[in-house]
Order: structure tokens, then C-alpha cells, then sequence
């Protein structure tokens, strides 16, 4: 038996402004926007896919599952998100290659350094 990894479920309080933020931040197409759902993939019709949920709770902890990046220039591309709307986070990482940094709800990510 083989499994293969679909789609990644992110929960949030406003499925239509992240997944938004998600698209503009990953340069990903939108494919879908229903009652409740959004969901991204890239261009190129590859899996896994990202799908945005509303959900009543909001978050509270920190996040047990997170997504890692890597981009071209680690800096420029923080400068990026952050612009759009991320923030600098610290879960205890101390200093590490990697930025720790949070979606506009929250939602934890890293930007790793360039791979060479």
C-alpha cells in the first residue's frame, strides 16, 4: 500500500483573507473557493495542495505542524512576507539559519536559508 500526500488543511478564522494572503505570498494559483474552503496549488498542478477551513476556535498554542521554505534570499524574502503581512516570531528557537515567522493568523512558518 502506498500513500500520497493530497493536501495540507490549514484551520483559520477567515478562510478567505489567508488563503488570499497564502496565494500572494506563494505566487500559488487559487483553484477553489467554496462555502467555508479555499485552496491553492502550484501552477504546475503538483500536490500537495494547501486548503484553508474555517474553524469556531481560535489558536491558541503554538502549532504542532509547520511549514519550512526555501527561498533564493533568505533576507529579501522575509523582508517580503513581512511586508505582506507576516511578523517575526520567537518559539524558543534561539538562533538558528532559519526565521521563524507567523502567518496574519498566526500560523507559524519557517524561511530557511538558501540552499547553495
Amino acid at each position: 500500500m502506498v500513500l500520497h500526500l493530497e493536501e495540507i488543511v490549514v484551520d483559520c478564522h477567515d478562510f478567505s483573507a489567508l488563503g488570499h494572503w497564502w496565494a500572494e505570498a506563494l505566487g500559488w494559483p487559487i483553484v477553489g473557493e467554496y462555502d467555508g474552503e479555499l485552496e491553492l496549488q502550484q501552477a504546475d498542478g503538483s500536490h500537495p495542495t494547501l486548503l484553508f477551513l474555517n474553524v469556531p476556535e481560535p489558536k491558541t498554542i503554538k502549532n504542532r505542524l509547520h511549514l519550512d521554505f526555501v527561498p533564493d534570499d533568505q533576507a529579501a524574502e522575509v523582508e517580503r512576507l513581512v511586508a505582506l503581512g507576516a511578523r517575526r516570531v520567537d518559539i524558543g528557537q534561539g538562533e538558528k539559519s532559519w526565521v521563524v515567522l507567523a502567518d496574519p493568523e498566526g500560523n507559524e512558518f519557517c524561511v530557511l536559508s538558501a540552499r547553495g
